[in-house]
């Protein structure tokens, strides 16, 4: 029976931690893997806040994963006991034309999501703290928030464990080996065998899986965080944001409510060589582009930042990750390249990794993100 079988889990962070809860939760044995320990900040699952939103840009085909994840993230929290998401809201801003305002539109007509739609008049009143430019729109996603991701990983990994999984912390996997119906993941203590392996380990994807038949770009990710100089940004509504053109960014005030955190797009990262060597040194360079964003369109933010941090997060071709069997063995179920924007949707690529592994199936709509098939990332 499904129930009985060992399942591995290559990767505790963001997607591997949800993987092992719902893969435990069904009663499966589950060992986990991680090089380092579940929450750690030398990946992507870190920087305090992540955005969590209902209306997607990048395809409306998302909502229903983000429904599924929705009802996960309350169980998740119900579970554990602790507060990983708050929903404040979201605007997301840009011009009425760009491409990804017309999907995040249609995305909320398709699904009957909860929004509003702000002229500049409303908008600079009720968030004074930001600028529009003539031509854009604003669009507040009422079913939104920010994530605590740090804590979420570790609150999903720790309530795999009370389920009855383990997980073996500073434990590099060097090699997932086939054999016969299931797999062997060999790391420097040994090797352990398998019925399947769910495979989670972000960017390091490309050293685990040299031959992977997809590319996954592997991308240096800066956050850094601002002093707000008026009362604005501590108003009774304090919603995360995103700003589509012309230079893709967002943000999300601090939960402690001192500073505002500031993330840029894909385009903007500079590539990463090898994972196991990331310069987590932020050049003084590399801050103009924040500072000209901060007075464009954040001029209440201090033009210095209090703090920087450096993530790595995988990308693809296509910005759709990678979910699904691994060619030439069903055995191993990948999840890679989730492109920047796979935080809120974890719990969901949990429980269809579960699936994967347990059935070789999900009900879940996966079709335009599945392995299956695809000759491209």
């Amino acid at each position: 029976m499904s129930a009985k079988k060992r399942v591995a889990v290559v990767g505790v962070g963001t997607m591997g931690s949800q993987a092992a809860w719902r893969l435990a939760a069904r009663g499966a044995e589950v060992v986990g893997y991680d090089r380092f320990a579940p929450g750690h900040d030398r990946s992507a699952a870190g920087g305090e806040s992540r955005i969590f939103r209902s209306a997607h840009f990048e395809d409306s085909r998302y909502v229903p994963l983000l429904r599924h994840a929705d009802a996960l993230w309350d169980r998740l929290q119900e579970e554990s006991g602790r507060e990983l998401r708050r929903l404040t809201g979201c605007l997301l801003m840009g011009p009425t034309e760009h491409q990804q305002m017309r999907t995040v539109l249609d995305s909320i007509a398709e699904h009957g999501l909860d929004h509003e739609v702000l002229a500049a008049e409303q908008l600079a009143r009720r968030f004074p703290q930001f600028r529009i430019e003539d031509g854009d729109a604003a669009v507040l996603d009422r079913h939104a928030g920010f994530i605590r991701p740090e804590l979420t990983v570790q609150s999903a990994a720790l309530r795999a464990e009370q389920l009855g999984a383990r997980i073996e912390r500073y434990t590099p996997v060097r090699e997932i080996v086939p054999f016969g119906d299931g797999v062997a993941i060999h790391t420097d203590e040994g090797s352990e065998r398998f019925d399947a392996a769910v495979v989670t380990v972000g960017p390091w994807i490309n050293d685990l899986l040299p031959d992977l038949p997809w590319e996954v770009d592997i991308r240096r990710v800066i956050s850094a965080w601002y002093v707000p100089t008026t009362d604005a940004w501590h108003g009774k509504e304090r919603p995360a944001f995103i700003r589509t053109a012309p230079t893709h960014c967002y943000g999300l005030p601090s939960p402690d409510g001192v500073s505002v955190k500031l993330g840029l797009s894909s385009a903007l990262h500079q590539p990463v060589g090898d994972p196991n060597q990331l310069k987590r040194t932020v050049d003084p360079a590399e801050l103009d582009i924040f500072t000209d964003l901060l007075g464009r369109y954040l001029p209440d933010l201090h033009p210095d930042p209090i703090r920087l941090s450096v993530f790595m997060e995988g990308y693809t071709d296509s910005s759709r990750p990678l979910v699904g069997p691994l060619q030439g063995d069903d055995n191993v179920v990948l999840l890679a390249g989730f492109s920047g924007h796979g935080f809120k949707l974890s719990p969901a690529m949990g429980d269809i990794a579960a699936d994967l592994a347990l059935t070789g199936t999900s009900p879940q709509p996966i079709d335009f993100i599945s392995t299956v098939n695809r000759a491209a990332a």
